[in-house]
């Protein structure tokens, strides 16, 4: 009988290692036990193990082993997957499970949970005991607000050199970043924050909504000799305009004391907020502290400083008052630190935000208008801070390389860099992949490249294939500076050197690449054909009118058509149709060499029933998931998805009962139904005539039928199905051995080790092997030189000269220097 309930060993601050085996084990760290049923949610989960470990939640991972499999570890990222996880270990009294992630656990997280649900954290029983108090219930007896923040502006004339070349610039200007600020001035900071509040409410729920959000006061973080603010924190319990209005004491005049500067500088920032004014610090630091407003001509005043015999610091000026009227908070300008702070915060909430709509977000919260370049170049280091330096990524991939090799034996990774230490190419395979494409997919290779999306424009070029269900099945990748013919050809020759077998490949690639003279040259019995996509997608924009007969829109169909037909004749009655819409379209698609697309033409392994699969589809949604992370975390990024790519085919192979694979188990009962009432005559043991609308010939022994498909397809036609039935043979003894479920099996019965211990590398890069002479010499790798696209070169204006004016002579009066429509003379 099930249980009702899992014990979870939750286990953190170790390490995986693989052992000779090839199963894992887990070494070091901590262990917390915690209960969880078929009630408990994934993100209470997530939220509960990242208390516990001290985890920042948002990069929390939780992954474990199936029974009796400790070589495969499966991922944790959904409700599903954890009540999956139930049910496997439903006969067990505990499961062990592994967490990983950055360290540092925020208790905001706790309020943000709250905040997607609408009701409290809901854990299985004896898990509410234990995390009994970070169980938090929105009621609306317990309202919370929502956030306001203050600019504190640097004025010095070095921070304001640098500003005005930033804005000087080119960008595409969201709005001015000189233009003043628009404020009312007679609100205070919660009523403007009221109004921001209520608004979305309304909007979304047609009335004032008793369930509000949490609030935080965001902070800014100023460098240079201006105040630096502490955290400003509101609490749930005093609402927000008492907060504000206890603010407007924080500096009661000279003779008040502080503990220290940095108390000082929190009360002035809190004061300020509440006053509505920008400030400067102009001495700033442990032992002194003088600021004015930003105002040119105001009065107002403020000078303390460190009393050792009193150990305070304590105000000893002051004027307390304003002839500015407020314009220093009309003036206001972010500072760059300033600003990373903000747009931070927001790519906490939200990594793929666009410099748009943060613009967008800053001036409803802010009344701070910005243009494209500044809130560009503001993602770009917040995104440093939070993920690390993208430059110094490179200088660590020699330790990802040696890494992969340690973690996963038999796997293949070669880095090159040029001679002034700039990174040039990245080739990584993983021995699992190699294996099962060698042992379980089809002899086809699909070359694809994509751009990273990244500040230095690499290129991601990657080798896929297909398993025995028609699911894309990674081999390969390599990241390249720049997609050229050499580097595709350093590609490929290292792709070469990891497999073990000498069979026939099938190489297909976008047309445009011109691959099909790199690829022989490497692979030199290797058939190559061209994507039938691109082709699709060239096709389409080639067309140009007349159009004649069914239009333009039976040129695509035809053209597809013309791909899949498995007779020359097939072939010609569709081209024949291209050619009666368009003359044009016909001589498009009989230049393009028909032979490396054409079915009827092609030698290779026929792939033309995959329309829309192509190796790009795999990558690029992973890329894209990925694109703001530096290069050593976007590669383990990727990793990790083909990791669980494997693991999750793997679990669903698990459910089948067939002897091929689903698609092709559909394959098989649709011949099945058409092979029918169809007539079988015995011509030997071997020959059959089978008789439906014509005659076709099927020849049992070469696996042929006259009609094509047999052999074109893999999978026995209905002819040849209608001989099995009257034969007593079965057909799956005549199915391509790649379709059937122990192949399948074989291709994934491998699994990948994670290279990173909690997202980053163990070891520093002071320990690198020195027996590996590979990557020992590899040390202070710099980015590559992102290359100048052709489109954003200036080109330079040449003057055009003027054309000589011909003389324009009236056809009314035969007089020159005007013409009839202009004639005024009298005739």
């Amino acid at each position: 009988m099930p249980r009702e309930k899992l014990i979870l060993i939750c286990q953190s601050g170790g390490e995986f290692m693989t052992n000779d085996d090839g199963s894992m084990s887990y070494i070091g760290g901590e262990a917390h036990a915690l209960d969880v049923n078929h009630e408990t949610q994934f993100d209470d989960l997530k939220l509960k193990v990242a208390e516990i470990a001290n985890l920042e939640c948002k990069t929390v991972s939780i992954k474990y082993f199936l029974p009796g499999n400790k070589r495969t570890l499966i991922s944790l990222s959904n409700d599903k997957d954890l009540r999956r996880m139930i049910e496997f270990h439903q006969n067990s009294v505990t499961a062990d499970v592994f967490v990983m992630g950055k360290e540092g656990f925020n208790r905001d997280n706790i309020g943000m949970l709250v905040n997607s649900r609408p009701s409290g954290i809901k854990l299985a029983e004896t898990l509410n005991q234990v995390a009994s108090h970070a169980t938090v219930t929105v009621t609306p007896d317990n309202p919370v607000t929502p956030p306001c923040s203050v600019v504190a502006i640097d004025k010095t004339p070095r921070r304001r050199k640098r500003e005005t070349t930033s804005r000087s610039k080119p960008g595409n200007p969201i709005a001015p970043s000189t233009s003043p600020i628009t404020v009312d001035m007679t609100s205070t900071p919660a009523d403007t924050v009221k109004r921001r509040r209520r608004a979305p409410q309304l909007k979304a729920n047609g009335s004032d909504s008793s369930q509000e959000t949490p609030n935080q006061i965001i902070t800014v973080d100023v460098d240079g000799d201006f105040n630096i603010p502490s955290t400003l924190s509101i609490s749930n319990d005093i609402s927000l305009e008492k907060q504000v209005s206890s603010w407007k004491d924080g500096i009661k005049g000279v003779g008040q004391e502080f503990k220290s500067v940095y108390e000082f500088r929190d009360a002035l920032q809190k004061y300020a907020i509440a006053h509505r004014f920008v400030y400067k610090l102009k001495k700033n630091d442990t032992n002194r502290a003088s600021g004015r407003c930003v105002s040119e001509g105001c009065c107002w005043r403020i000078h303390a400083s460190w009393v050792p015999s009193a150990k305070s610091f304590k105000i000893k000026r002051m004027v307390d008052s304003h002839t500015c009227g407020g314009q220093s908070w009309k003036s206001a300008h972010p500072t760059k630190n300033w600003l990373v702070g903000i747009i931070k915060d927001r790519l906490k909430d939200a990594p793929q935000h666009k410099p748009k709509d943060i613009a967008k977000s800053i001036f409803d919260d802010f009344g701070i208008r910005l243009n494209y370049t500044q809130v560009w170049r503001g993602i770009e280091d917040a995104r440093e801070q939070l993920l690390g330096s993208y430059k110094e990524a490179y200088n660590q991939l020699p330790k990802l390389c040696e890494k992969i090799e340690e973690t996963n034996p038999k796997s293949s990774s070669k880095l090159t860099v040029s001679e002034d230490k700039r990174f040039q190419r990245l080739f990584l395979s993983f021995h699992p992949l190699i294996y099962g494409f060698e042992n379980g997919c089809r002899p086809i290779l699909f070359l694809d490249s994509t751009s990273l999306k990244s500040k230095y424009q690499e290129t991601f070029l990657a080798a896929t294939s297909l398993d025995g269900d028609d699911g894309l099945f990674p081999v390969a990748f390599a990241i390249v500076d720049v997609e050229s013919d050499n580097n595709w050809q350093w590609f490929l020759e290292e792709l070469k050197c990891t497999f073990s077998n000498s069979r026939q490949l099938t190489f297909v690639f976008d047309r445009e690449k011109r691959l099909n003279k790199v690829v022989p040259h490497v692979f030199e019995n290797a058939y190559c054909g061209y994507s039938i996509p691109h082709l699709i997608d060239s096709f389409k924009g080639s067309l140009k009118g007349p159009f004649h007969g069914d239009g333009k829109g039976s040129l695509p169909i035809s053209f597809i058509g013309a791909a899949h037909a498995v007779r020359v004749d097939g072939f010609k009655k569709f081209t024949e149709q291209i050619k009666r819409v368009s003359l044009s379209a016909y001589g498009w698609v009989m230049e393009i060499e028909p032979e490396h697309w054409a079915n009827a033409y092609f030698k290779g392994e026929l792939y033309n029933h995959c329309t829309l699969l192509n190796g790009e589809n795999l990558y690029s949604t992973w890329i894209e998931e990925a694109r703001e992370l530096p290069i050593v975390q976007k590669i383990n990024a990727l990793c990790c998805k083909t990791m669980d790519l494997l693991n999750t085919r793997r679990m669903d192979m698990s459910k089948w009962c067939s002897r091929l694979t689903p698609s092709k188990e559909l394959k098989i009962k649709d011949e099945t139904s058409k092979a029918r009432g169809l007539k079988v005559l015995f011509s030997s043991d071997t020959l059959f005539e089978v008789h439906d609308d014509s005659i076709h010939v099927v020849n049992i022994d070469s696996w042929d039928c006259s009609c094509l498909l047999w052999k074109s397809t893999g999978i026995p036609c209905s002819h040849a199905i209608a001989v099995f039935n009257c034969t007593g043979k079965s057909l799956y003894d005549y199915c391509s051995r790649y379709f059937k479920v122990d192949s399948f099996h074989v291709t994934y019965s491998k699994s990948i080790s994670p290279i990173l211990s909690n997202g980053k590398l163990v070891e520093k890069l002071t320990l690198l092997n020195p027996e590996k002479e590979d990557y020992s010499d590899f040390v202070g790798i710099l980015p590559p030189c992102p290359s100048r696209q052709v489109s954003q070169q200036k080109v330079k204006k040449t003057k055009i000269e003027r054309a000589v004016k011909r003389d324009v002579s009236c056809s009314r009066c035969k007089e020159s220097g005007h013409n009839k429509a202009t004639c005024k003379a009298v005739l």
